[in-house]
């Protein structure tokens, strides 16, 4: 039997949070007027601040990525990440990884684009002021993007490979602007017991559901999953 295991990469005693270790990468490089920041307080990160979408005519997009472009992470031992979640808005979050970094351009100093992948999630409303909730990402639900839109015939994420974290709050085409928070207490890689009676860690009886975003988005469903007293292994 596979027993469950983790590693934590940000969040936990031998890994806290720390400023140095994030930056802000907001839409103000493309002229837009939108900024993040991460406020670390103890043993949680606070993603917090304006989402504006005026200014490029509805699009707009403020996150935090990580710092280091010489490290690269072997994950492949596990099957996905594990947020640990405080408090939150409710609004729809993007969770990014990039298993690849090219050289700045030597023209300009730019970094050049690469494959993004990409997993969207909101807490539920019933969830949102809760001490703690956990959203579970595994690998194959992350979606290749490039440039913003999804890239068909991309290679497999390379798990053995990861180079880059990010959380980013965007305009969802409109659906969404203003003041923004959520509270991130940890971020790890886990992986899944192969006895499911052994539960899935601290999000054991957590499961996937989807709720309607609302009547007049009825078909667009946004993944919630943060469902307590649903059992995941069955996700």
């Amino acid at each position: 039997m596979v027993k469950h295991k983790e590693q934590f990469l940000f969040g936990a005693e031998n890994r806290p949070w720390s400023s140095s270790d994030w930056t802000a990468s907001d839409d103000r490089v493309r002229g837009g007027k939108s900024q993040s920041y991460l406020e670390i307080s103890g043993s949680t990160a606070r993603f917090h601040g304006h989402l504006d979408i005026k200014t490029l005519g509805g699009a707009g997009f403020a996150s935090q990525r990580t710092t280091a472009e010489d490290t690269t992470l072997d994950l492949s031992g596990y099957d996905g990440i594990l947020l640990d979640l405080g408090k939150s808005d409710g609004k729809r979050y993007t969770f990014i990884l990039k298993d690849e970094l090219l050289p700045r351009n030597p023209e300009n100093g730019r970094e050049q684009a690469t494959i993004s992948w990409e997993y969207d999630f909101a807490v539920a409303e019933d969830a949102a002021q809760a001490e703690s909730s956990f959203v579970f990402i595994p690998w194959k639900e992350l979606k290749p993007t490039y440039r913003g839109k999804e890239k068909e015939g991309a290679k497999k994420l390379d798990t053995k490979s990861i180079r880059r974290f990010s959380i980013m709050m965007r305009s969802f085409f409109g659906d969404q602007e203003g003041d923004f928070s959520l509270t991130v207490k940890s971020i790890k890689a886990v992986s899944r017991p192969s006895d499911p009676e052994r539960g899935f860690g601290e999000v054991a009886k957590r499961k996937a559901t989807y709720h309607f975003k609302n009547l007049l988005r009825v078909f667009a469903l946004i993944p919630i999953y943060i469902d307590p007293g649903l059992d995941v292994m069955n996700f």
